[in-house]
């Protein structure tokens, strides 16, 4: 039982680390990335800034996050693309089509939680 238990922390550190290290990646090799960070740090500022309710901001800060998070669905679709091949064809610029949509639809969706709550 205190194996089991000692395992399954290990686990947990373990993942904690894989997940640290997309993150470090992710920060450092993707620009988009790190433009979507400033643009999340500056517009949650501004959240603190705006008459809203509590609930209202944690809500505007998440759809900033959730921008961060499509973004690094979208990194990870383009790396398992380019793992896969480097040469072009139409069902890999369609996955990363798809992955540049869901950045596009997050953004979007941040901008409408904004409006929504601001007017």
């Amino acid at each position: 039982m205190l194996k089991k238990i000692i395992d399954d922390v290990k686990h947990i550190f373990r993942a904690f680390k894989y997940s640290w290290q997309g993150l470090v990646y992710v920060f450092k090799n993707e620009i988009a990335f790190r433009q979507d960070v400033l643009f999340f740090l500056i517009c949650s500022v501004i959240s603190f800034l705006l008459p809203v309710s509590s609930v209202s901001r944690a809500i505007m800060i998440f759809s900033l996050f959730f921008i961060l998070l499509m973004e690094m669905v979208n990194t990870a679709i383009e790396v398992v693309i380019n793992r896969i091949s480097t040469e072009r064809h139409p069902l890999s610029g369609v996955a990363k089509d798809i992955g540049s949509a869901l950045v596009l639809l997050a953004f979007l969706n941040a901008i409408i939680v904004w409006l929504f709550i601001l007017i």
